[in-house]
Order: C-alpha cells, then structure tokens, then sequence
C-alpha cells in the first residue's frame, strides 16, 4: 500500500514491505499449481487423445484440471484472500471457456501449419499456449477474484 506523508523530514511516497511479500508468496504458490496443473492436463491429453480425438482430449483434460487448479488457488495460494462464491464459480466457467476456445485455436493453427501433426506436437503446442494464458490467468486471479478488499 502506498501512503502519502507531508510532513517534513518524512518521505513523500512510501511502500508497504508486506505487499511485495504477498506478491512473491502468490506468484510462487501460482506458479507450482500451474506447472502442476498442466503436467496433469498434458497427461490426460496424451492418454485421452488417440482414443477420443485431440479436441475431445482437450476439453476433458482442460474441464478436470481447471476446476482442481482453481480450488488449489482458493485454498492455498490465495487463502489469505476472500471471495465471493458466486465470482469463483464465473471465474471457473470463464477461465473453462476462454482455455477451450484458446485450445481449440491452437489446435487448429498447428492442423493448418503440419499436415498430420503428432500428439507430441499437440501437447507442446498447448503447453506452450497454456504459459502464456497462465500468466493472463493469474492477474485475474489476484486483482480480480482474490481482490482486496478495502476496510
């Protein structure tokens, strides 16, 4: 929390230490469910895939694994913080959509680029999709769903 001081011989701007800490305590604790989290989904898709296709496989690794990966971030890494039901559950079906969606392009620009892509391919192509939603993820996460509140 930044704090303002006018009164002579104090600094005019300064930081709350326990803020930085948070963040680093977060980030840390997002970045150990996340790497968690898409190990799992890479298995299920890797076991799911020649059996139900790779944008079935998806799906269902992506439905198992974020509702785990989000109730990990409410009970662990933001336990400090409180949320409103209600906005965990939309943030569930949100995050479930937008990974679908993402997922499904990805799998559909690597079908346009590689003829008959390999289910190696695939799970890097989503893998690596997954980093960089991941890190979208987790501003939402902390500045939206596990808000702070103000007293």
């Amino acid at each position: 929390m930044t704090t303002t001081r006018w009164a002579p011989g104090h600094r005019i701007i300064r930081r709350a230490p326990e803020r930085h800490h948070e963040l680093g305590h977060h980030a840390a604790w997002y970045l150990v469910a996340g790497v968690a989290a898409t190990g799992l989904q890479a298995v299920l898709f890797l076991v799911l895939q020649p059996t139900l296709g790779p944008q079935p496989a998806n799906l269902v690794a992506l439905a198992v694994t974020t509702v785990g990966n989000t109730e990990f971030h409410r009970r662990v890494t933001f336990a400090t913080r409180k949320s409103h039901a209600g906005k965990r559950h939309f943030q569930d079906l949100v995050t479930f959509a937008f990974y679908a969606v993402y997922g499904s392009i990805v799998l559909a620009s690597l079908d346009a680029v590689i003829t008959e892509p390999t289910a190696l391919e695939q799970t890097g192509a989503l893998l690596a999709a997954s980093v960089v939603g991941g890190i979208a993820r987790f501003a939402v996460l902390r500045w939206w769903v596990f808000a702070r509140r103000k007293a």
